[in-house]
């Protein structure tokens, strides 16, 4: 049996975050699974071993999965379905985070925020660049800006996973910005992606783009970030 890597991470998260059941295990109320039990159900339908268990949880980009100490227990960092505890960290955030999603889900977040549907809290980008990518998976990407520090003093919890990732239990629609995401593809400042395009000048941690495209003070105000002028 041909090992895939990707297939096989795929059905790891499909087993620690959301149905264990699959290869006859359980999960504790932390969210750990036994490494030998996962192993033996897993190796059913993946070809999987230790070593490629190490190999997946080491190279995973989002750092989805942790071991324990001795490596004998297993358990995604977040994005449960099912409840357990992982045993977060409350954490104040910082005054902005990001959420991206696709365009068609934008009137529903307009009237009833953002909430965790499926999942056990909303997740948070700490950056705009990671949103996009988030949205992408979902079509044309819509980025929101959460003004979570207004958030946070207003009692509302945050946490942050191991691997980075800032969750919540829901964000009202007040607290939400949609930004615009503007075409400026001949601007020589600028880089491009699928759709949009975005600026490597100064501003881009800032606005996404550059110094000739930010924001304007009125959009601002009207809890709107778009951006100035197209590039002509």
């Amino acid at each position: 049996m041909a090992i895939n890597l990707t297939e096989t991470s795929k059905f790891l998260s499909l087993i620690l975050r959301h149905k264990p059941e699959v290869i006859g295990i359980s999960l504790d109320e932390h969210g750990w699974a036994d490494v030998d039990a996962l192993l033996v159900g897993m190796s059913k339908t993946h070809p999987i071993d230790i070593s490629i268990l190490e190999n997946i949880v080491a190279e995973d980009k989002k750092q989805r999965y942790s071991f324990n100490e001795d490596k004998t227990l297993i358990r995604a960092n977040q994005g449960h379905s099912i409840p357990v505890d992982v045993e977060l960290e409350e954490k104040e955030p910082p005054e902005i985070l990001y959420h991206g999603t696709g365009e068609k889900y934008v009137a529903s977040i307009n009237e009833q925020g953002l909430i965790p549907k499926s999942r056990l809290y909303v997740h948070l980008s700490k950056d705009e660049e990671t949103a996009v990518k988030v949205g992408q998976r979902h079509g044309k990407p819509v980025i929101y800006m959460v003004k979570s520090g207004d958030m946070y003093r207003n009692g509302y919890k945050f946490f942050r996973s191991v691997n980075g990732v800032w969750l919540t239990k829901n964000v009202p629609s007040q607290y939400l910005w949609e930004k615009e995401l503007i075409n400026i593809q001949n601007c020589e400042n600028c880089r491009y992606s699928d759709s949009p395009e975005y600026c490597e000048s100064g501003n881009k941690e800032k606005y996404g783009f550059c110094g000739n495209h930010t924001p304007s003070i009125e959009s601002q105000e009207q809890n709107s970030i778009t951006g100035g002028e197209r590039c002509e």
